[in-house]
């Protein structure tokens, strides 16, 4: 996985797009008619029940804005709300809030909402040894916080992005003429490059299953769009040889089917590209 100070990175460079996207050349609608003096306060209004998430990642944003803005913070990530709930109070320079105001919601909004279907997940999934993770399938530009709010949710993040684990997919596979060369190039590579990075192999079938099994140096075996009968099977197959993910449509139905069968982890990209945000207000007081 990254390290924290290049997600930390990630995260500085978002904020620093965001603002520049939303504000440009200036926020006229606040400098033509709130005095540059102006102070005031303004509260996190809460508007439907979930898990709320991106609260430090508003303070980064609000410090980028403007370092003397101050939050009064009611509630903290990852704690459930109900409609009604004020999350924080920001006060300081007006034209500052509302300059920071569309970046915060926007981010808290996405953030909350992902927590939350993350939460729905980890509910389903108590009583058993399987975690749930998230995938690279995130809005552009936008990863960082969404995999951040996974966490927050109770999740655990997947690799980050290509560059810090390698995973041995379908297409990869057949490019490379098949699983087994696939293995053996992947090793040679990491080798000579001197990188020290887990293989993860997806598999297709049982008969995928044992051919990576043949090759060692794997970390986990990704079974892929099996049903509930093969999943069982090929977790038997692979025993403690290496960890064990089940990805491929699985939803809220089917997911502690998937658990039951024994799987170390189950996959979801539904965590970060299928949710609708939470919805959240920004209302001065």
């Amino acid at each position: 996985m990254i390290s924290d100070s290049q997600f930390k990175n990630e995260l500085e460079l978002l904020i620093a797009n965001a603002i520049r996207e939303d504000v440009g050349a200036g926020d006229y609608s606040s400098l033509a008619c709130v005095p540059a003096s102006a102070k005031g306060n303004a509260k996190l209004l809460v508007k439907e029940d979930g898990i709320i998430a991106g609260l430090a990642f508003a303070k980064m944003i609000f410090d980028y804005v403007d370092a003397g803005l101050q939050l009064e913070t009611f509630i903290e990530d990852g704690a459930a709300v109900k409609k009604g709930d004020v999350v924080f109070h920001v006060s300081g320079s007006s034209q500052s809030i509302l300059k920071a105001e569309r970046v915060v919601l926007n981010s808290m909004q996405r953030m909350s909402a992902i927590a939350t279907k993350t939460n729905e997940y980890v509910q389903l999934l108590k009583g058993t040894q399987t975690k749930i993770l998230d995938t690279r399938k995130t809005t552009p530009g936008f990863r960082a916080p969404e995999k951040w709010a996974v966490k927050i949710g109770g999740g655990e993040n997947h690799r980050f992005a290509l560059y810090d684990m390698i995973m041995l997919k379908d297409n990869h596979i057949d490019f490379a003429g098949g699983i087994t060369l696939a293995i053996a190039k992947t090793k040679d590579y990491l080798k000579a490059n001197n990188l020290d990075l887990k293989i993860i192999v997806e598999a297709r079938d049982l008969d995928e299953i044992k051919e990576i099994l043949e090759s060692d140096g794997v970390h986990r075996i990704l079974i892929d769009n099996f049903n509930y009968e093969d999943t069982r099977k090929a977790v038997a197959l692979i025993g403690d040889q290496c960890q064990t993910e089940s990805s491929g449509n699985i939803n809220e139905t089917t997911i502690r089917h998937y658990a039951d069968c024994g799987v170390n982890y189950i996959s979801s990209g539904a965590l970060t590209h299928s949710v609708a945000n939470m919805d959240l207000s920004l209302k001065a007081f």
